[in-house]
């Protein structure tokens, strides 16, 4: 069998694998639909911004998209690599015939089946949940895709190279940690103009600030684009902070990912 056909049997079973791992789960695949739905019912129609009255799930549906888009790619690569490391898969692996791409390839269709599925559960719920209106004309979703396809990918080469910075035991507190920073400091759970500046400018180094704007540019009025720090969507800034991360996440997955446990061979 060639190294694709493994791939995708390697997705299968790392779909099974996820699935009994109801930590994991919850908190990568299930918490943005439970926080989106917590916020609808408690907020209603209260949301204004910029002038414009949003129901709750129309303000928080971007920001719940985004935070989504990096736990199931980030967040779930980091922990599950580390895991895989420490209790000796990877080395296993390593020692069988099968291509080592084969692994890699079954670690990004994990990613990608429950990125979709999330993102799919999560507009249903908005829709026909909390009757939020979804994008109606293609460029919308074409944006949607670009941002949702470069989001995952950086999330995924970053998840894989932070493995390496924790062992099973501390994986969690370091990946979970930083994560929740970022989400209050990027606009999932607070307008990012509400945010002091300082922390805008800290926000905007990383990806998910960049995310969280692709998705309002994609579900906002268009009106609302000078809410944002620079007045408009930035697109193409968008695009290049998001590829480069991508790039930075590739190279660091090349220069420090370790088949075996620290202090093993």
């Amino acid at each position: 069998m060639n190294a694709v056909a493994l791939g995708l049997d390697r997705t299968v079973l790392e779909l099974k694998m996820y699935s009994r791992e109801k930590e994991a789960v919850f908190f990568s695949f299930l918490f943005p639909i439970m926080m989106l739905a917590l916020f609808s019912v408690i907020f209603g129609d209260a949301m204004e911004a910029g002038g414009a009255q949003l129901s709750a799930a129309e303000y928080f549906l971007p920001g719940m998209i985004s935070a989504g888009i990096l736990l199931t790619s980030f967040q779930t690569m980091a922990m599950s690599v580390a895991a895989e490391r420490d209790d000796g898969t990877l080395k296993r692996l390593r020692s069988t015939p099968m291509p080592p791409v084969s692994y890699f390839l079954g670690k990004v269709g994990l990613v990608v089946s429950t990125a979709l599925a999330q993102q799919v559960l999560l507009l249903a719920v908005a829709r026909f949940a909390f009757g939020v209106d979804l994008p109606d004309t293609t460029a919308r979703w074409v944006t949607f895709a670009w941002v949702f396809g470069l989001g995952a990918f950086a999330g995924t080469v970053l998840g894989t190279a932070y493995s390496s910075l924790a062992s099973a035991r501390t994986v969690g507190a370091v990946v979970v940690a930083p994560m929740l920073i970022l989400q209050f400091i990027s606009g999932v759970y607070f307008a990012f103009t509400d945010i002091p500046g300082w922390l805008q400018q800290v926000a905007s180094v990383f990806p998910l600030k960049w995310i969280a704007q692709g998705m309002r540019s994609v579900f906002f009025p268009d009106a609302l684009a000078s809410l944002e720090m620079g007045g408009a969507w930035e697109h193409g800034r968008t695009a290049m902070v998001l590829g480069a991360w991508a790039v930075v996440g590739l190279v660091l997955c090349v220069l420090t990912f370790r088949w075996f446990k620290r202090g093993t061979t």
